[in-house]
């Protein structure tokens, strides 16, 4: 179970937000009004007895609820897909692997430029939406580091959003590696372990109710360095899109917690300041191009 405390997190952003002021980013009058609303929150009693115990569930049971809802309004697919669309441009067309492919959004990319496609995903009724949103391609049900593929299978891997989910990454490359042909790519794309680090993790509602977040794990930049390393993948491209604030102005904080399921963005505007102090600037998704050598 995770143990999931407003206050905390609010703390938390506060904190954050006050060690970049510590480095010269902000001043006095930023820090003093940061200590203010700390003691506003350590007083406010409607959080003291506002946590909430979190089941943390496997992809399986997550994406079979959340498959319903999953191509509604998505931030991080605004951020990855210029890129992937970008990288995958500049290739020639052959056999494309989407790996946890989901509801077929990169696969039906892939379909568009020509290539002949295979999806693999651990999550039946993900795949089931794939099939139907791709019908020529060929899906599988299958797990990353098992992929259902034999040997020097593809010419390119695509795989969006899924290696956060995956406790270990080395195995997951290697098996990139496998069904790759010499010269292939692979084209990852996930969220930033900056923004795992603030929790941007997903969350769903089981069917008894109960709030659940997708088992997420935190990796370094450097583990996805040295797993591909390890995979005989050479590094082409990283890039670390910043979602942006465009200089919009602070809104007025609210004294609403929100439901559950907006947590933690509902959490950030109850201290905007502290909130946009705390992530401007930071990476909110990573996207990686590695090339398997002749």
């Amino acid at each position: 179970m995770i143990y999931e405390h407003p206050l905390a997190y609010l703390l938390g952003l506060e904190g954050v937000a006050l060690l970049r002021s510590f480095r010269g980013e902000h001043d006095r009058e930023f820090v003093e009004a940061r200590l203010t609303e700390i003691r506003k929150l350590l007083d406010d009693h409607t959080l003291a007895d506002a946590a909430v115990e979190v089941a943390r569930v496997d992809t399986v049971e997550g994406y079979r609820v959340w498959s319903k809802t999953y191509d509604g309004p998505n931030t991080a697919f605004d951020l990855d897909e210029p890129f992937i669309r970008e990288i995958v441009d500049a290739l020639p067309a052959g056999d494309a692997l989407d790996a946890a492919c989901g509801t077929g959004r990169l696969a039906a990319c892939l379909a568009g430029r020509g290539h002949r496609v295979l999806g693999v995903d651990s999550s039946p009724d993900m795949l089931g939406r794939a099939r139907e949103r791709v019908p020529q391609g060929d899906f599988r049900l299958g797990d990353l580091d098992r992929l259902p593929l034999p040997d020097d299978a593809v010419d390119l891997v695509v795989c969006s959003l899924a290696l956060t989910h995956v406790p270990v990454l080395d195995p997951v490359l290697a098996e990139f590696a496998r069904v790759l042909r010499p010269g292939g790519h692979v084209v990852v794309s996930d969220i930033h372990p900056a923004g795992v680090a603030r929790g941007v993790i997903p969350c769903v509602r089981l069917p008894d109710g109960r709030p659940a977040r997708i088992a997420t794990y935190h990796h370094p930049i450097g583990d996805y360095v040295r797993a591909a390393l390890a995979a005989g993948l050479q590094v082409r491209r990283c890039e670390e899109p910043v979602l942006e604030s465009g200089g919009a102005p602070v809104p007025a904080a609210t004294e609403s917690l929100g439901p559950w399921e907006v947590w933690p963005w509902a959490l950030c505007d109850m201290v905007p300041e502290a909130a946009r102090a705390a992530a401007t600037g930071e990476p909110s998704m990573v996207v990686w191009q590695f090339e398997l050598a002749r």
